[in-house]
C-alpha cells in the first residue's frame, strides 16, 4: 500500500521583525546608554571643559580676546576621553563576548560598524553641544565683569566653533571605534587613539628644532586630527578651513574603511 506523502505549502518568512539599520541604531543605543562608562566619560567631559574655560577666561585679560576661544579650547584635552570612549565601546564587546551576539544578531558586519559608529559620533556630538553651551554660559558671566562678552549676533565667531568643535568630538569618537574594531584590545586600542591624538602631535612638533629641513614633518603634522580639528574650529592666519574639514572626513573615512576590511575578515 503506498502512502501519499501530504502536499508541502511554500514556507513564508515572517520578514515583520526583519532586523533593519534603524533596529541596528537603537540596539546599539541600548548598549551605549546601559554603560555606566558612557555617562562617566561624558561626566569627566563636561567637567573638564567648563573648568579649562573658565580658567582660561579667568586669566587671560587681553581686550582683543574672543572668549568663545576659551569655550571650545579645551578639546584639546577632552578629546582624549571622546577617543577612549569610542575604543573601550567596541573593545568592551570584545572582552566580553557580546561582539558574537552582536554578529549573530545582525550578521552584516558593515551595518554593525556603521550603527556603533552613527550612535557614538551622534551621542558626542549632542553631549558636546550641551557641554560646550554650558562653557559658554560660564565664560560669559566670568568675561561680563571685564565688560566682554560673546557676540552671538555674529554666528561665525559664536556659534559655528562650538558646532565645529562638537562635531571634532564625534569626530575622535569615531576614531576610537576604529581602533576599537580593528586592534580588539582595549589596552591597545586606547593607546593608539591616545597616540594618534596626543602623542604624535607633540613628537612631529619637535622637528621644528631642526628647521627647514624639518619642514615638511611639520607640514604633515597640520593633517594630524587634532590640528586639522584646531584649524576648523578657529581658522587663523595661514589656515585653510575647508582642506581642515576635508582632512577630519579622511580620518574618519579611512578609519571606517580600514575597521571594515579587518572585521568583516576576522572571526569574532
Amino acid at each position: 500500500m503506498t502512502v501519499q506523502a501530504p502536499a508541502v505549502s511554500p514556507h513564508r518568512v515572517d520578514t515583520r521583525h526583519r532586523l533593519t539599520f534603524v533596529r541596528a541604531l537603537h540596539g546599539e543605543w541600548i548598549k551605549l546608554a546601559t554603560l555606566r562608562s558612557t555617562w562617566w566619560s561624558i561626566g569627566i567631559t563636561g567637567l573638564l571643559t567648563v573648568a579649562i574655560a573658565v580658567l582660561i577666561a579667568q586669566n587671560v585679560v587681553d581686550p582683543g580676546f574672543n572668549p568663545v576661544q576659551a569655550v571650545v579650547s579645551p578639546f584639546q584635552f577632552t578629546m582624549l576621553l571622546a577617543g577612549i570612549l569610542g575604543a573601550i565601546s567596541v573593545t568592551g564587546e570584545y572582552s566580553t563576548g557580546m561582539i558574537r551576539s552582536t554578529l549573530t544578531a545582525n550578521p552584516v558586519r558593515g551595518s554593525v560598524l556603521a550603527a556603533k559608529a552613527v550612535v557614538l559620533a551622534a551621542t558626542m556630538f549632542v553631549s558636546s553641544l550641551v557641554i560646550f553651551g554650558l562653557a559658554a554660559v560660564a565664560v560669559s558671566v566670568i568675561v561680563a565683569g571685564r565688560d566682554q562678552s560673546i557676540d552671538w549676533s555674529d554666528p561665525s565667531s559664536s556659534l559655528l566653533p562650538i558646532v565645529v568643535a562638537s562635531l571634532a568630538m564625534a569626530v575622535f569618537t569615531t576614531i576610537g571605534v576604529a581602533f576599537g574594531f580593528i586592534l580588539r584590545s582595549g589596552a591597545g586600542a586606547i593607546a593608539a587613539t591616545v597616540g594618534l591624538l596626543f602623542v604624535l602631535p607633540i613628537v612631529l612638533s619637535m622637528f621644528a628644532m631642526v628647521g627647514e629641513a624639518g619642514r615638511w614633518v611639520m607640514d604633515a603634522a597640520g593633517y594630524l586630527p587634532a590640528a586639522a580639528a584646531q584649524a576648523a574650529i578657529l581658522p587663523g592666519d595661514g589656515s585653510d578651513a575647508p582642506v581642515a574639514y576635508l582632512t577630519l572626513a579622511c580620518w574618519v573615512a579611512a578609519g571606517m574603511l580600514s575597521a571594515w576590511a579587518v572585521l568583516r575578515t576576522r572571526d569574532a
